[in-house]
């Protein structure tokens, strides 16, 4: 058979995702390697495996990949809730179930590159305003998924509330692992706060 017989090429459009697709995670890659001050566009372009020509093609600067690389891992990371959340389904036990889906759901590269971005968000007030257009959509991910494992429970105020102070707890415990650069560490200090936070869900849980 002929070579390439069989096969469909692919459109323009096509191969120009696919080229977006490659820079965008090459520029995930840069953030959590060499952190935000660390990423620029040769190194981007360097990691993706790409021309320096065609990085500009697609992103004429470092402000313009970091923007669409905020919404390309928020994709991410509800796409990775999403998969976590199908994990934990089965648990006799909502609290522990929604608890350790958090802890799961914060873990890895994308994590990591996220709160390069939300550090350097405080000083730039374009990557300000896109964390916060795209944060709102990866939290909503997170509490729907959370709904499939505490059924019926997503209306009432209190539960809401006791996952977000889970969420802003979690975020502080793993911001401050990066510094000992121990997760096992980590870890002990979640399931610590998991103590006080069981006692908070199962007030909101009984509440309704």
């Amino acid at each position: 058979m002929p070579t390439g017989v069989g096969r469909t090429r692919r459109t323009q459009a096509e191969r120009t995702a696919a080229m977006r697709t490659r820079l965008l995670d090459a520029t995930v890659e840069c953030l959590v390697t060499y952190g935000y001050a660390g990423t620029t566009t040769p190194r981007i372009a360097e990691i993706a495996g790409v021309t320096r020509g065609a990085q500009v093609h697609h992103f004429r600067s470092k402000e313009d990949l970091v923007v669409a690389a905020i919404e390309h891992l928020a994709e991410q990371r509800i796409q990775t809730a999403i998969r976590q959340n199908g994990r934990l389904l089965s648990s006799a036990d909502p609290v522990a179930s929604v608890l350790e889906f958090l802890w799961e759901s914060h873990q890895g590269d994308m994590l990591v590159a996220t709160i390069e971005l939300w550090v350097a968000a405080r000083t730039d007030e374009v990557l300000a305003r896109e964390v916060a257009r795209v944060e709102p959509m990866v939290n909503s991910t997170l509490v729907t998924a959370i709904d499939q494992l505490v059924p019926d429970a997503m209306s009432r105020k209190k539960l809401r509330n006791a996952i977000f102070t889970a969420m802003d707890a979690l975020r502080g415990i793993l911001i401050v692992s990066f510094v000992d650069r121990d997760l096992v560490e980590a870890r002990r200090r979640w399931d610590r706060a998991c103590v006080d936070l069981r006692v908070v869900f199962d007030a909101a849980l009984a509440a309704s």
